[in-house]
């Protein structure tokens, strides 16, 4: 269980500063590849994919579900994939809650195609939930091979 947390803390801070560091330097798009990959700060007020929702009725919704995240992590099984997994995750949500409570939006600088701008955190949270995936699948899969 104590690598959960430290997988917590190390996701939440590098969250956090990344998003601090897009914010303070990154006046302009920086293109890694043409325009198919680039740095460019945009500043989200919503949640998954832009989706937004009353202020109130959306921080209520985001943090139910990092609480109900939380609880699964703690009283799930525990093993070193699962504390990883959760950790990515709820490390990750709570780097863009602290993000959208200094100035109600949540800073997002990795562009990809079309795709809508994502964050460290985000990519922390989607990572996290592929890992999950993955070990449901891996279990799955023992007994048929």
């Amino acid at each position: 269980m104590r690598s959960l947390w430290v997988v917590t803390f190390l996701a939440f801070v590098t969250s956090a500063f990344t998003a601090f560091l897009a914010e303070t330097f990154l006046a302009e798009r920086i293109a890694i590849i043409g325009t198919a990959v680039g740095f460019q700060l945009s500043l989200n007020p919503g949640i998954a994919f832009g989706i937004s929702f009353a202020p109130l009725l959306q921080m209520l919704a985001i943090v139910a579900a990092l609480v109900a995240v939380i609880w699964i992590a703690v009283r799930s099984l525990h093993t070193r994939l699962q504390d990883t997994a959760f950790g990515l995750i709820i490390g990750g949500g709570l780097a863009n809650i602290h993000d959208r409570l200094t100035d109600g939006v949540v800073t997002d600088f990795f562009q990809v195609g079309s795709f809508p701008i994502f964050n460290v955190a985000d990519s922390c949270i989607t990572i996290g939930v592929l890992l999950l995936l993955l070990g449901i699948f891996a279990r799955r899969n023992r007994g048929k091979l």
